[in-house]
Parts: C-alpha cells; structure tokens; sequence
C-alpha cells in the first residue's frame, strides 16, 4: 500500500508526509555486509546455533502458522525480561524473508538500536535498512526510495518507521509495545504501535506486540480475546529472574541520622561487584545536578521564564536548564526574587549521582547515559559497547538504560528514588512506575551469574513498587485495571483532552469555557466531561494550558462528539487559535 494511503487512512493529511519525516529527521541507513575479522564475526553469530527452549519453540510454532496462512493476526507476546523475546522476532523476520516478503521491525526510540542493529546485521545482512536519525535530506530520500523499490527485506526503526513504503510486507514487530516514545505528541498525533496494527490488518499481516509489562490496552485487548495471548514465563538459562530487595529510605533515614542518596545496602552491593570484577546499573530517571533551586530567605524557586517547572542546575555547564523548553540561564549568585544570598541547591539529578559515586567508590570506572551525555552522533553506541567489552563497572542514567539492553556481567541494579514517578497527577503514573522498575530490574543476572535488584523509595509500600520487586505483573495488572475500571479511565473508557493554549490565561480559560459549554450541551449522559481546569504543567514554552477532559464508552462515540463539537464552535463563529485534541493520550499532564 502506498504511505500516502496509509497516512490518509490513519487520519493524517497526505500532504503530512513531508513534514513529518522533515521535522523527526526520520532517516534510513543502509547497512551494507562490513568486513569484520572472523573473530568478531563469530562473537556476533552465536545465537544462528542456539536451540529455543520448549517455551520459545511453542511460540514460534503459532506465529509460523499464521505466517504461513497470510492472514492478519495480532499477538501479544508477553514475556519476562531475558525470556528470548527477541530471538522470537527475527525467526519470525527470517521465516517472512525466507518467504519472499518483507518484513518491520519497530523498536520505541534509536537508543535501543546499536547494539540490536548489530545483531541483526550479523543475521540478515545488506537487506537490512535502518530508519533513524542523522543523515541528511538526500540521504534519506535516497533510501526512502531504496525502501519503495523493495531493495531491503528487512527495515529496522523508531515509530516514524511505521509509514516506510515497504511492499510485500509479510510481518510487523512492535517491541516494548508498552513504550510511550510510540506516541507522536506533535501533529499529525498518532501512536506507532496503534498504526501497526491497522497497517498489518490492512495488508494482511502478522503483528507482533512485544513485552515483558504491556500496556494496560493492550493486556485487555488480548484478555478479551481480540490478540492472541501468547507466554514466555521464564528466563533463558539457570539463573531466573533476580530477587529485589526493597530499602525504605523513611527507615534509612531514621538509622543514619541524615539523607543519603546511596543506601548502605546499595552502596555494599556495589562494592561487592567491584571485588568480583562484576558490572552494575543504577537507575535515576532525573537528569541534571541539583533538581531545583530554592531560597531559604524568602522560600521562592527560580522557574524556567517560560514554564511553571523549576530550573535544573547543570553543574558542568554551569547553567540551570529548563527540560521543557531547554532554557537556559547562568547560576545565580543571589535570589532573583529577594536579593538574599543563601540559595539551597536540592534535590539530585544523575550529574550530582555520578559525583556520589565517584567519591564513595574511588577507583570505579563510572559512565553516565541520559540526554546530556547522549548528544553526539555515535555516542551512545561506544558506550554501550564500552559496557558491553567489560570497560565500565557502573552504568549510571535515566531511563535509557532500562530496557533493550542485553549486559551478561551487569549481576547488580540498583534504583534510586523509585517512587519519584508516582507523585505526577496523571492516571498512567502507577503504570509506568511498574513498568520502568520491572524493565530495568530485568536487566541484572541476564548471562550465568546470579543477580540481584535494590530499590530505593520512601513511599515503599506502593503497590506499583510492591508488584514490579515481586516480579508480578499479572498482580499488578488486576490491580490497575480494577482502579481504571472504577474511574472510568482507558482502558474501560475512550480519553480525548482538549488543551486550550495561550499567552494570555484569563483568555484561554474563558476559550476553554466555551469549549466546555458546547461539549455538555451536545453530549449525551455516556458521556462524561471534566474541566476545564488549568493543566498540571499550567504553563509550558510561554503558553498558559487549560484542560477539558472528555470520556467515552467507546472511540467511535468519541470521535463522533468531537467532531460535532467543532461543527457547532465553527456555527457559533467561536475562534480557539490553540486547540490541541489529543485522542488516547499517553499522558493527561
């Protein structure tokens, strides 16, 4: 089918195409076959000789029968982190190849594609393109055009990859499905994952949605029958899944005397691995140095010009930083407010996180990965080939290094500030918390040594936190959805919000109210709205955000109100310069 067909269908204008892979800098790669020495080629093939477990050989066995049928068939492949999820994928991709057809390969953002482009190089070769950023226009109209005329057989990108003109596509595989990189926040809105599944129905596919957390949509999707539920319950090898250990930071603190960022149990558990010449990651999923600047004279934070979000101090570039708008200011040497001196710089980031490791483990080789140290071309792959050599004993970052990553010697993961993600008012906070946590803990005893998780939290008693340290997704799952289902949220309810921006907030309020009105008069009692009330980011690069929520029993419903509500705004000759709709939001902030 032709992308401009398929960027019709799933409600972007055709004209969009050019834009959107413009503005995302959407950029295809081809990898041709390079020369390696015969002994880095034997350390990249080993896995064209493994034997599938019984497990993986069941899963296998239904994907083939679909393949092999040319029908559409989704499936929701769920399996615990290291169960061999993606050895599933590319059998799949080289029975489809083998086939005479194409297939694509979707993974959630580039940083996950180093070192699984390498893999994949190793098994498939020059057919294998990848879509990603960093090349220029040409190049990627070039490939563009190598891609439409069936030159690759296999296609490896981010969400944007999902319009890749690609024919004969036999086989998509959307991996860590739950991931919301997949949501373009800019217009045209859409969701990678949501736009596979219509394109695989379209053409006839196999999809498969990957996980070892799905989603809570998707998980009912396949409860209900809808996708085929199909399990990898156990990990490769005879380590299994590791064990975590919960240490409340309350108690902690109670015992030391003072706060820490480094509990003593964690801090022993790094030691330890620097004695046995083991690797270790540790989790903080803010960046930055200090996560706020506060003045104890008059109790004021200096906030980004633009945004109602506090500065970040940056300490080596010796600038606060807003992570919204990526503005920018020197440090301050008093109170912009008062003029008083005393500044508290609080709160810890992984730049401060980094010294703390330093200084308490002298000698240790610390690399750090989030935004700030990922901006160069090329510089996430050396250094995760770096960790992947054995050159870096603790992995410190955001949460780039939570998932995809496959590190045999990483036996340790430690995880600071856990619950930090469960004070957003945002209804998908318990989930992604599980999800971040049971994702990064998945990454430690992945080769034949035994590992172990340590999680710091001082709101430990959290049942996201409870259910990701006993490794029990099924648990947690019943819990979110019983949750969701009394608060009338997605899965159980279609969600649009209506964001109303402006520079003026008395104007955008009253524009919002308008909104509002119109909503509830045509509305009938299925469906429910909520606001308007200002966001809870109030104001973001300048503009002042008001929020309508609107909930349906159905999409089509949904939809349908939408669009009569704009048919009526458009009679009455009510003129909203900035509305933003934004249907199946991943996130209500």
């Amino acid at each position: 089918m032709p992308v401009a067909d398929l960027l019709h269908l799933s409600g972007a204008p055709r004209a969009a195409l050019r834009g959107l892979v413009a503005r995302d800098r959407v950029a295809i790669e081809t990898v041709e076959s390079p020369r390696r020495p015969a002994s880095l080629e034997m350390a990249l093939e080993p896995l064209e000789t493994v034997t599938p477990t019984e497990d993986q050989a069941r899963v296998i066995e239904a994907i083939q029968g679909s393949l092999e049928a040319r029908v559409f068939a989704p499936f929701l492949l769920h399996g615990v982190t290291g169960s061999g999820k993606t050895e599933i994928y590319l059998r799949a991709i080289e029975a489809v190849v083998a086939s005479g057809r194409r297939a694509l390969y979707l993974v959630p953002e580039i940083g996950l594609t180093p070192l699984l482009a390498r893999r994949m190089r190793s098994r498939f070769g020059e057919v294998l393109a990848l879509l990603h950023s960093g090349l220029t226009e040409g190049e990627r109209y070039d490939e563009w055009r190598r891609i439409r005329d069936g030159k690759a057989d296999v296609v490896l990108g981010a969400r944007s990859a999902v319009f890749a003109p690609i024919p004969g596509l036999g086989l998509i595989v959307v991996d860590e499905e739950h991931d919301a990189s997949f949501k373009q926040e800019e217009h045209p809105r859409y969701n990678g994952r949501d736009l596979a599944i219509l394109r695989g129905k379209l053409a006839k596919t196999v999809v498969i949605l990957g996980s070892a957390t799905p989603s809570m949509e998707t998980f009912l999707q396949a409860r209900r029958g809808r996708y085929r539920l199909l399990s990898l319950p156990g990990r490769i090898g005879r380590a299994g899944l590791p064990p975590v250990e919960l240490v409340d930071m309350r108690r902690e603190f109670e015992e030391v005397g003072r706060e820490t960022v480094l509990s003593r149990r964690l801090l022993a558990g790094l030691e330890e691995r620097l004695r046995r010449s083991e690797q270790s990651l540790v989790l903080l999923n803010r960046r930055g140095f200090s996560t706020f600047v506060l003045c104890r004279t008059c109790g004021e934070q200096i906030q980004c010009r633009h945004c109602s979000i506090p500065m970040t101090l940056h300490l080596r570039r010796r600038r606060l930083n807003c992570h919204y708008c990526d503005d920018t200011r020197p440090v301050p040497a008093a109170c912009p407010a008062c003029g008083s001196e005393h500044l508290h710089f609080g709160g810890t980031g992984t730049e401060r996180l980094e010294d703390v490791l330093k200084t308490a483990l002298p000698g240790a080789r610390v690399e750090r990965l989030d935004r700030d140290t990922a901006r160069g071309r090329g510089s996430v792959e050396r250094l995760l080939t770096r960790v992947e050599r054995g050159e870096v004993d603790i992995l410190l970052g955001t949460q780039m290094i939570a998932k995809g990553h496959d590190f045999p010697n990483v036996t340790l993961v430690g995880v600071v500030a856990a619950d930090a993600l469960l004070g957003l008012p945002d209804f998908r906070a318990g989930e992604r918390a599980f999800q971040l946590l049971s994702q990064v803990a998945g990454r430690s005893g992945r080769g034949d040594r035994a590992g172990e998780v340590i999680v710091q939290a001082y709101y430990a008693d959290h049942h996201a936190i409870r259910y990701a340290c006993d490794h029990d997704y099924v648990g947690f799952a019943a819990r979110e959805l019983t949750y969701r289902r009394a608060m009338n949220y997605p899965p159980y309810a279609a969600l649009a919000v209506l964001l109303v921006k402006g520079r003026v907030f008395e104007r955008a309020r009253e524009e919002a109210e308008g909104i509002a009105r119109t909503l509830r008069g045509l509305a009938g009692r299925r469906i429910q709205v909520l606001g308007p009330a200002p966001a809870p980011f109030e104001r973001l690069r300048g503009d002042y955000r008001v929020q309508i929520l609107v909930k349906a029993p159905n999409r089509k419903d949904l939809q349908a109100i939408v669009a009569d509500t704009l048919q009526a705004l458009d009679r009455i000759k009510l003129n909203v310069q900035n509305l933003v709709i934004d249907i199946d939001p991943m996130s209500t902030l």
